[in-house]
């Protein structure tokens, strides 16, 4: 895309918020202008002050300002958005929904086929530039917006390319996933204070933990059930307390979660 590059996100609801704020710190994306719009014209002013952007309620100058649009509305407002703001898009243009449920089909059709379409479902520890970005690319998608939303999400964090049929999982995996996570910390430091720790100190203690955790994984590439056993010692502490963790079946709750919300995903669209 040839010239500077001019990004438009519409909605800044957390998600969208989040990807401004990335997008704003990322080195990799200082050439870049963003600006928003929101509903609320006093909602508009805050976010305005607040993020440094330009943020406006009109979604079609946005669109005529943009060569980059980033639809981050809840999934039930896609349609009529896209509706209002068909008559000015351009084949030149790139539309990239992280909207929740929407298929590529669904957003062909409300923007007339006019603009390429690319769905993206970031999650939240992209505020913080250590998120992870699914991309599902269309049919018809280049190999040069292929690049423009990776370099984009990469400036948050990890991106990978997949299809669009896993895209409901990724939704319960990915972007709820901090959700269940920040639950198993917050039970964590809970359960440190319950056996004598003071509050700053088991919080500090989970937070390393779990970042130790994780990075290990990843560093050492080791199946997650390896790198348990290296903690567990027959008849041990950590044996006792992973037969709690049995007894109350964290395996089979957590996957229930996930199936849930990725079930949730699917009927949002049928929506």
């Amino acid at each position: 895309m040839q010239g500077k590059t001019k990004i438009g996100v519409i909605g800044l609801g957390r998600l969208g918020s989040a990807l401004v704020r990335g997008l704003r710190r990322s080195s990799s994306m200082k050439s870049t202008s963003v600006s928003a719009t929101v509903r609320s014209p006093k909602r508009a002013r805050e976010l305005s002050r607040k993020l440094g952007i330009s943020v406006g309620t009109d979604n079609r100058a946005l669109v005529g300002a943009s060569n980059i649009l980033i639809l981050a509305v809840k999934p039930y407002q896609a349609e009529k958005l896209l509706k209002e703001i068909a008559p000015k898009l351009k084949s030149s243009q790139i539309l990239i929904s992280v909207c929740a449920s929407i298929t590529h089909s669904q957003l062909k059709k409300w923007a007339r086929s006019k603009p390429s379409i690319i769905r993206a479902m970031p999650n939240l520890p992209c505020l913080i530039g250590e998120g992870i970005t699914a991309i599902a690319l269309s049919s018809h998608s280049k190999r040069s917006e292929k690049e423009i939303a990776e370099k984009i999400f990469g400036s948050l964090g990890k991106t990978l390319i997949l299809d669009e049929s896993l895209f409901d999982a990724v939704t319960a995996l990915s972007a709820c996933g901090p959700a269940f996570i920040f639950t198993i910390i917050e039970s964590l430091i809970e359960a440190g204070v319950r056996v004598g720790i003071p509050r700053d100190a088991s919080r500090e203690l989970v937070l390393r933990t779990m970042v130790g955790s994780g990075l290990m994984v990843e560093q050492t590439r080791l199946h997650p059930a390896e790198l348990k056993d290296q903690v567990t010692t027959p008849a041990g502490c950590t044996t006792e307390g992973l037969q709690a963790l049995e007894e109350g079946r964290l395996r089979a709750t957590i996957l229930k979660a996930i199936v849930a919300s990725t079930k949730r995903s699917a009927a949002l669209r049928k929506k």
